[in-house]
């Protein structure tokens, strides 16, 4: 409750968290004083309630072990307030959050498993993709992390990229999926709508299909190979073949993240496409980042374990390729 971004509902929830504590004393102490400025008749007073003919309802006085019971809750809600984040703003005395603690745990857990990272900390990440029992926590890593939007297979789906196929977005070398991992992407590709008519996106889309050797008109190529250059070369560059600076894909590779159909290719112009790939810094450990880049870069490297030449060129940045979001 201490994260607010409006100073408004912080006052507003210690004013009901304050206001809640002193009302119950306020009706308990009033209740108590009615009930003895009442006249002692030695008989408790009948509500006048009666059910089933002799069952009544009788007004009997709060037991003290009740009251003090009462007492004693209210005073805990107030130490409560006091020590710990519930009254908006107040981050309490004690300075406890959730999210401290869960950093506590992380780091906790951390030090209890670095003696099992340690051995790959002098290794580069194409020698750790080589290596069984790194391969092993890796895997397991993108089954925890990963799996729920790139499939358990990494093979991805609608909107969500095929991490084994050699086709990335921003570059396919360790630096690159290490960065993408650790720091997030966000790939926009804007809409189109308010300066391509559908026809015209239509014609785009018929030239784009061409450039894969997709089925494709030749008369609305012509015209959409034109509207392709007033409009999407900027990103895509005059090939089509992208820009890793970017991460506008490859247009002409026959990897599509929403499909290859003029209807998918349409919609994606007119009405453009946001993706985000969140950032896993704070999530996972230095050491996990590096094993979990090692696992995704040998699905489409497979260096030979027994050529150290291959290894050694393989560590190089790759100059080709696309890192996906």
């Amino acid at each position: 409750m201490s994260d607010f971004v409006n100073g408004f509902w912080g006052y507003f929830i210690s004013i009901v968290a304050v206001g809640g504590v002193v009302w119950c004393v306020w009706l308990l102490y009033t209740q108590r004083r009615w009930l003895s400025a009442k006249p002692a008749s030695g008989q408790v007073e009948d509500t006048g309630h009666v059910w089933d003919g002799d069952l009544t309802e009788l007004n009997n006085p709060v037991p003290t072990w009740w009251t003090w019971m009462y007492l004693l809750a209210c005073a805990f809600a107030l130490g409560y307030l006091f020590l710990m984040p519930g009254l908006g703003e107040y981050k309490g005395k004690l300075g406890f959050s959730s999210a401290g603690e869960l950093e506590q745990q992380q780091a906790k857990m951390a030090e209890a498993v670095r003696p099992i990272y340690a051995r790959f900390d002098t290794m580069t990440v194409p020698q750790v993709a080589q290596d069984p029992g790194a391969r092993e926590i890796g895997q397991r890593l993108f089954l925890n992390t990963c799996s729920q939007c790139h499939r358990s297979d990494a093979k991805g789906g609608p909107g969500y990229p095929n991490l084994t196929d050699d086709d990335w977005l921003h570059g396919g070398s360790p630096e690159a999926i290490m960065q993408t991992i650790k720091e997030g992407r966000h790939g926009i590709m804007p809409p189109w709508k308010a300066s391509i008519d559908p026809k015209m996106a239509g014609d785009i889309a018929q030239y784009v299909r061409s450039l894969s050797g997709l089925t494709s008109d030749p008369i609305r190529v012509f015209r959409g190979k034109r509207e392709f250059a007033n409009f999407c070369v900027a990103c895509h560059g005059v090939d089509g073949k992208g820009n890793q600076l970017v991460g506008a894909p490859n247009l002409t590779d026959d990897v599509w993240l929403y499909g290859s159909s003029e209807t998918s290719i349409v919609k994606t112009i007119l009405d453009g496409r946001d993706n985000q790939m969140p950032a896993h810094e704070h999530i996972l450990t230095p050491d996990q980042i590096k094993i979990l880049t090692a696992w995704v870069w040998g699905l489409s490297n497979k260096p030979d374990a027994q050529n150290p030449a291959q290894s050694q060129a393989a560590a190089a940045p790759a100059e080709s390729g696309t890192a996906k979001q």
